[in-house]
Order: C-alpha cells, then structure tokens, then sequence
C-alpha cells in the first residue's frame, strides 16, 4: 500500500472540501454586504439628492467632490450638519422662529424702556442655578463612569445644566450695547433655542430613561469636557452623532459569523442624530455646549477644538 498517495488523496480531499466551504461562506459574504448595502441605500433615499445639493451649497461646501458618489456626498452633508451644526446655512424655520422671537422681545424692551423713567431694555436669557458648584464638578469627575447608570444620568444633568448657566451669565453680563447689536440678539436665539432643544433629553436624564447606547458616550464626553480635554470630548461626541463605522462597506466581518456585528451596527453604531427630528435637536443642542464650555473653562491649545476661532469668539 502507497502510503505516501493515500496522504497526498487526503490531503486534495480536504482542499476540495476547504475551497467548497470557502466558496459557500464567500455567496454568503456577498448576500450580506448586498443587504448592507440596499440598507445604506434606503437610508439615502431620506434626503433627496436636489434637498443634499441644496444643503451642501447653503454651508458654502462643494456639491461633489472629485471621484466622489452622490451617498458619500450625503454622509459628508451629515457630517457637517454634525461638526457643525450652526455653520453657514440659511436660518431653518425653528431658528428663524427663535429669531422673530428675540426681535419681538427686543422691540418691546425698547418700548417699555421708553415707556420707564429711567428704564433701561435688558435683554437677558433666562437663567435657572440649579445650586451645583465646581467643587461639586471636581467630585462628580470622581464619581462618574463607576458602574452606576442612574449615578451617570444624574451628573450628566447637572453638568450639563451647570454649563447652561455658565453660558447665559455670561451673556447676560455682556454691555447693553453688545447685547441689542445684531450679533449679541443671535446669541441670545441661539441660547434660548438650545434651552428648549435640550429639554426633551433633559426630562429623560432626570427621569432615568436615557438608553445605553446613549448613555455611554455622553458620559465619554462629559467625562472629557470635566478634564477639559475638549478634543477627546469631540471624539467621543462623533461617535455618538455619526457612529464608529456606519458607512463604509466590509468593516465588520460579514457571513455566517457576522450576527454580532450587524446588531452593533444597527444600534449603538448608527448615528442617532440621524433617527428623528428631536434626537437631532439635543445633539445640535449638546454640540453647542461643548463649544460653551471650552470657552467658560480653556485649557492648553493641544486639547481644545478650533482653538484660534474660540479664542477669537
């Protein structure tokens, strides 16, 4: 007996046997990136090209960059629209309403002004003190991210509401010109506008209903924003906003190992900025007071975000 052909027969067996498996698991790599990808599709199929062309050129953006498809074009727009939620685009009717608002507000402090001895317009943001020191910041920085999820929510609400305050003291301290220039009564909408863009994530923190999924990067960011390291902070703000890799095709392993993969995907791994109107307001919202609290609280340029233009602002 040939023992050395019965091994080498083996040997092929197995071979055939590896590259029909291979061949197998290869059609089930394809039918899954092929649902990923009609996935993907239908997620651009929200947002109209002609409505992405127009957004894209209201923030002064390029409506195709070169070798760049039309869904890379949307996920650059909502990028943007996650960096920088108050960039150069047209006033959208919520804040055109904050906006009619102020001016209102403005032409009856001039009036009532007017109307007063001595009277003088204010023109100040409503500003709520919760009672929460730094002192009680230093400790909050201790007690985070120590398993305790309702311990979590409960910092994150008063942080949060503490750099509120921070923001509207110090725009209610500015001179009264400053205050009644156009630039200072945009301040004031845009201000007022994040109180009531916060307020549905707010009442969730305080009743205890914030999900996991976004829970644990807002406590990343928090946590960052309290070590005042704001480029780690905006890190873990993107992932919350726009997720570690929804886009691309094939990051994660697909086929018949690839069911814990996809169910990070869709969840904790798909932007919810992107899921509904109010989830993408408190983002907006929370954005903003990241920028606020860079300012109330600055640090060295290497951990700051934007650090000429904050410092400028």
């Amino acid at each position: 007996m040939d023992f050395k052909a019965l091994i080498q027969a083996e040997i092929e067996k197995k071979k055939r046997k590896v590259e029909k498996n291979s061949d197998i698991l290869k059609e089930e790599q394809k039918e899954e990136e092929k649902k990923i990808l009609e996935e993907d599709e239908q997620k651009f199929a929200l947002l109209p090209r002609k409505e992405v062309v127009r957004k894209l050129r209201e923030r002064g953006e390029p409506i195709l960059l070169f070798g760049e498809t039309d869904y890379e074009a949307y996920v650059r727009l909502k990028k943007l629209e996650t960096l920088e939620p108050d960039g150069k685009k047209g006033e959208g009717s919520d804040f055109k309403m904050a906006m009619d608002r102020v001016d209102q507000d403005y032409l009856n402090e001039i009036v009532n002004a007017a109307t007063s001895e001595g009277g003088e317009g204010k023109l100040n943001v409503v500003v709520r003190d919760d009672g929460t020191t730094l002192e009680d910041i230093d400790k909050m920085q201790e007690e985070l991210a120590q398993g305790d999820s309702e311990k979590d929510m409960e910092i994150c609400l008063k942080f949060l509401k503490f750099v509120l305050k921070g923001w509207g003291d110090r725009l209610n301290n500015k001179p009264q010109e400053e205050k009644t220039s156009r630039k200072g009564r945009e301040e004031y909408a845009i201000q007022t506008q994040t109180v009531a863009y916060m307020k549905p994530l707010f009442k969730n923190l305080k009743h205890k209903k914030v999900e996991e999924d976004i829970l644990d990067p807002m406590v990343s960011i928090i946590k960052q924003l309290m070590k005042k390291d704001y480029i780690k902070a905006n890190d873990a703000y993107l992932e919350m906003a726009i997720g570690n890799a929804p886009w691309p095709i094939g990051v994660t392993m697909v086929g018949i190992h690839a069911r814990t993969g996809r169910e990070k995907i869709s969840s904790r791994y798909v932007a919810h900025v992107l899921n509904d109107e109010t989830q993408r307001k408190y983002m907006q919202g929370l954005k903003r007071l990241m920028t606020q609290c860079q300012r109330l609280f600055p640090t060295a340029p290497s951990r700051s975000v934007n650090y000429e233009r904050e410092k400028d602002a």
